[in-house]
C-alpha cells in the first residue's frame, strides 16, 4: 500500500477518536420513522457500520484537527522555521515564496516520519480495519510509535518543567507520561533544536554583511546598501557550497538520534 492511503486511513481514524473522546458513551441508532438522520446502518458482533454522513462528519472533524497533529506530533515544526530562518539570513525577501516553503517541508515531514508511519499502519490501522481489535486497543497502539518519536527528540529539562507544571509523581518517566504532557515538551524541544540550527545558517551569511558594509564604509560608499551588494555573494556561496544537499540532509539527519 502507498503512503498517501496511509494517510488517509490515519485521518480517518484521528476523526474516530475525536468522535470516541466527544461521546464515550455508547452510540446508539435512531429508531425508524422518527423522521431523524440515523448514524449507524448496522451494529452487531462484526462491529458498526457507519452512515455516509456520519463518515463525511468524520473525516471532515479530523481535517480540522490535521494542522495541530501536523505542528505538534511531527518534525514539521523544526522543519519550516530552519527553512524560513535560511530565508532570512540570505536576505531574500519572498525566495523561495511561503508556498515553496510550506511544500518541501510537508514532503521532508512525510520523509522523516515514514518510518513511524508505517509502524503505526501496521501495529494499528491494519488489525482495526480487519476488526481484529478494537478501538480503544487500535488508538494504544498507534500512540506507541509517536510516543517513541518524540522520546528521540524531547530533552530531559523541557520534559522536567512539565512534568512539574502538570504535578506528576516523581517516579513518572516519560514514557508513562500523558500526551498533554509529552507534546508541549517535544515542541519545546523542537523550538531549541530549530533556533540552533537557524543560528549556525546566520554565521557565513552575517560574516559576508560584516565584509561588505566594511568595503562600501572605506571606499566612502554611505548611499550604497551592504544587504543589496551582499546578496549576490550570499547565493553564490550557499550554491557553491551545496547548501540545500547540505541544509536538507542535516535536517533529516538530525531526527535519526
Amino acid at each position: 500500500m502507498s503512503a498517501f492511503p496511509r494517510h488517509r486511513a490515519a485521518v480517518l481514524g484521528a476523526g474516530l477518536a475525536l468522535l470516541a473522546l466527544a461521546a464515550p458513551g455508547t452510540v446508539w441508532a435512531q429508531p425508524a420513522g422518527t423522521g431523524g438522520l440515523p448514524l449507524m446502518v448496522a451494529q452487531g458482533a462484526g462491529g458498526t457500520s457507519y452512515s455516509v454522513p456520519i463518515q463525511t462528519l468524520l473525516f471532515f472533524t479530523a481535517l480540522s484537527f490535521l494542522p495541530a497533529v501536523l505542528l505538534l506530533m511531527t518534525g514539521f515544526t523544526r522543519i519550516v522555521i530552519v527553512l524560513s530562518l535560511l530565508r532570512q539570513a540570505l536576505g531574500t525577501q519572498a525566495a523561495p515564496p511561503n508556498q515553496v516553503i510550506i511544500g518541501l517541508s510537508l514532503f521532508l515531514t512525510l520523509f522523516v516520519m515514514g518510518p513511524t508511519i508505517d509502524r503505526v499502519h501496521e501495529q494499528a490501522w491494519k488489525p482495526y480495519a480487519a476488526q481484529q481489535i478494537p478501538f480503544e486497543e487500535a488508538l494504544r497502539r498507534g500512540e506507541e510509535p509517536m510516543r517513541a518519536f518524540m522520546l528521540k527528540q524531547t530533552r530531559e529539562s523541557d520534559f522536567a518543567l512539565f512534568a512539574r507544571l502538570a504535578k506528576l509523581e516523581p517516579e513518572v518517566g516519560a514514557r508513562e507520561a500523558p500526551l498533554r504532557v509529552l507534546v508541549p515538551a517535544f515542541v519545546t524541544s523542537e523550538l531549541k533544536s530549530a533556533f540552533q540550527i537557524g543560528f549556525l545558517i546566520f554565521i557565513p551569511f552575517l560574516v559576508i554583511d560584516m565584509i561588505v558594509a566594511s568595503v562600501l564604509m572605506s571606499l566612502g560608499m554611505m548611499m550604497l546598501s551592504p544587504v543589496l551588494v551582499a546578496l549576490p555573494f550570499k547565493l553564490m556561496l550557499f550554491v557553491l557550497a551545496d547548501g540545500w544537499n547540505l541544509l536538507l540532509g542535516s535536517l533529516a539527519a538530525s531526527f535519526a538520534v
